[in-house]
């Protein structure tokens, strides 16, 4: 019993030794770690970094006094003139063949243009009108047309307006009359025709045909560009109202009540033109609701032209081109072209 009791007691110093033992060994591997990892620490701190490799950049700044001589330089280098070759070919003996000579080249075309009108009537000219074009074309018909904007003459009377509207009495007594004067309908036509052809490209222009009814070339201005001109050449040829009579219901014929030169003059001046060309016998008659067939007194169209020379806020000329005129629509007419800062002429006198 008193053995049994002993053996316990023998053992407890032996594992107390065992423990002291495993925890010296686990404290030194600690200690030993920690100075290994010293070690390695303080070699790295004093070890010398490794190399690398940059490319160092260089800030080039030019001095401002040198940068602006040299754009001082180059502008004037801009500036100088090109060198030119002056020297001719020249034959030193007589040849077998003889050069052709220098084509005549028109100067008008030469002449300066007025950027901003050029441009203010292209754009305008981009809405288009009843299928007419505004731009340049390719097509010549009968003339390029000048460059300038002077020196159009129709009939004898001369403008330099750069926005033209024609108007044309086609009733049968005013052919009759016009042809009894020596201006047959042909001459008409191709007096039209020839002041289209020579309109310069920064002109724009229309025609109107009437009777009581009227029918117009354009519902605006067109700009005076070659397609146009041909455009123009072919409807005085096959649009060329011939009858005396111009029907409401005809191909672009406008028509209302009360109608006649009073009607067309309230159009013209709604295209803006510079300028109207009118071409009659000086007698207009008009349809009106209340009075029927009536001739249009002088002192009504007097008043119309104030109003509209007010409500276009411009002088617009009428130069007035008459056949075999009564005394008093003569006198009419000639004051109120004069009025208007427009020519009167009376054919065949």
């Amino acid at each position: 019993m008193q053995a049994a009791l002993s053996a316990p007691a023998s053992h407890s110093p032996r594992r107390r030794g065992l423990l002291v033992t495993v925890f010296l060994v686990a404290l030194g591997l600690h200690i030993a770690g920690l100075f290994v990892a010293g070690v390695w620490i303080v070699a790295r701190y004093f070890a010398e970094p490794p190399a690398t490799f940059t490319v160092p950049t260089r800030d080039i700044r030019v001095p401002v006094q040198s940068r602006e001589h040299k754009m001082t330089m180059a502008k004037h280098e801009a500036m100088a003139p090109k060198p030119t070759f002056s020297d001719r070919i020249v034959s030193t003996r007589p040849t077998a063949f003889s050069l052709p000579e220098m084509p005549r080249i028109d100067m008008d075309q030469l002449l300066p243009l007025d950027p901003s009108q050029i441009v203010s009537d292209q754009i305008s000219g981009m809405v288009g009108s009843g299928g007419l074009g505004s731009g340049m074309g390719s097509g010549g018909g009968r003339g390029s047309g000048g460059m300038g904007g002077t020196g159009l003459s129709f009939f004898g009377i001369k403008t330099e307006a750069r926005r033209i509207l024609l108007l044309f009495d086609v009733s049968g007594s005013v052919v009759n009359k016009a042809k009894a004067s020596g201006v047959p309908l042909e001459r008409i036509k191709e007096e039209t025709s020839e002041l289209i052809s020579k309109l310069p490209v920064n002109c724009r222009y229309s025609i109107i045909q009437f009777v009581r009814n009227f029918k117009p070339f354009s519902e605006e201005l067109v700009a005076a560009s070659p397609t146009n001109k041909d455009l123009a050449h072919q409807w005085i040829e096959t649009q060329w109202d011939e009858s005396g009579m111009m029907p409401a219901g005809g191909q672009g014929v406008k028509s209302t009540i009360p109608n006649g030169l009073p009607f067309v003059l309230d159009y013209a001046f709604s295209l803006k033109p510079d300028t109207i060309f009118l071409i009659s016998d000086g007698s207009f008659e008009q349809t009106t609701p209340t009075d029927g067939n009536r001739k249009v007194p002088g002192d009504e169209f007097e008043a119309q032209l104030k109003r509209l020379q007010a409500a276009a806020g411009k002088e617009v000329p009428i130069h007035f081109i008459g056949f075999q005129m009564r005394p008093e629509d003569n006198a009419t007419w000639r004051r109120l072209a004069q009025r208007s800062g427009g020519k009167f002429r009376e054919m065949g006198r």
